[in-house]
């Protein structure tokens, strides 16, 4: 099992830096940041931005993976983007990973003035915006005259990107979601699932309704006849229940995502009020844990 640790973008530098430092300390196996321009209860609040973030992460550790926790098409374009995303991982020496989904329809679907989609066009463009990222990460040749495309969502004219791909292939691509379209899609195409399971308000619902998305990504995984294995990833916490709120009951969290299948999970630091509200010294038991398991 491997263990990430989401860090919420609250934080002024130098404390954020702390924060990325002591993730790595403690030993955790990747940690990630919000790709949000804001997000629910949080929304008032100071939320810096993402990429920023990360690149700065990325300076002040060595080890640790370093992840979008997930971005979305709904504030972004595959060309720019794809820049960002190959000059971070340049930074971060190959340690970057993507999650990608669909968009929720929150705040984000909507701050720039975008039209409200449909769940079928949100599918659809989300496929489109992947599939691009896929091409325009593993750019080589900068005298090759550039990507182009011409979809319903994007288009491009002769794109150039950073040049050779630090991690190679590209970028890892985690495809993000719980739908039946989005498990298919992360089984046959994505270098990873990630779900953040069923419920917000029951913990035994959300423990059923997880081990019947589990199910459905193991069937189409087979379907799939791939014979890679791709990491299965599950982010534990929900509104009504903190995963971190003690040791004990992150130990059996993880117990429990490990009988399902999953390879990774991933957990929130600890907040002093309001969502995900709990204490450091808990992460220093898990840190404690890992080092045990290292």
């Amino acid at each position: 099992m491997r263990h990430g640790i989401v860090i919420l973008p609250q934080e002024d530098w130098p404390a954020a830096a702390r924060r990325w430092r002591k993730a790595e300390e403690y030993g955790f196996d990747h940690a990630w940041s919000y790709d949000h321009l804001s997000w629910r209860s949080l929304a008032d609040q100071r939320w810096h931005a993402t990429i920023p973030s990360l690149t700065a992460a990325a300076t002040v550790t060595e080890r640790i993976g370093l992840g979008l926790f997930v971005a979305s098409p709904n504030f972004r374009h595959p060309v720019p983007f794809a820049k960002e995303l190959a000059t971070l991982d340049d930074i971060a020496s190959g340690r970057l990973l993507v999650g990608v989904r669909s968009g929720g329809t929150g705040f984000d679907a909507h701050v720039l003035g975008q039209p409200e989609l449909t769940p079928r066009e949100r599918h659809a463009r989300f496929v489109e915006f992947v599939d691009a990222l896929d091409v325009l990460l593993r750019f080589e040749e900068p005298g090759s005259g550039g990507i182009s495309f011409d979809g319903d969502w994007y288009t491009a004219e002769h794109a150039r990107m950073v040049g050779a791909p630090t991690h190679r292939p590209r970028v890892p691509l985690l495809i993000a979601g719980n739908g039946p379209k989005t498990i298919r899609y992360a089984a046959h195409k994505g270098d990873g699932w990630v779900t953040t399971g069923g419920s917000e308000d029951d913990r035994a619902q959300w423990w059923s309704e997880l081990a019947v998305l589990a199910r459905r990504f193991d069937d189409e995984y087979a379907a799939s006849g791939r014979a890679d294995d791709i990491a299965r990833v599950v982010s534990l916490d929900i509104e009504s229940d903190y995963s971190l709120s003690s040791f004990d009951a992150y130990e059996d969290a993880v117990g429990r995502a490990a009988s399902l299948g999953f390879t990774d999970v991933v957990a929130h630091w600890p907040r002093q009020e309001g969502i995900y509200a709990g204490d450091e010294s808990v992460l220093e038991k898990v840190g404690a844990m890992l080092a045990r398991s290292a």
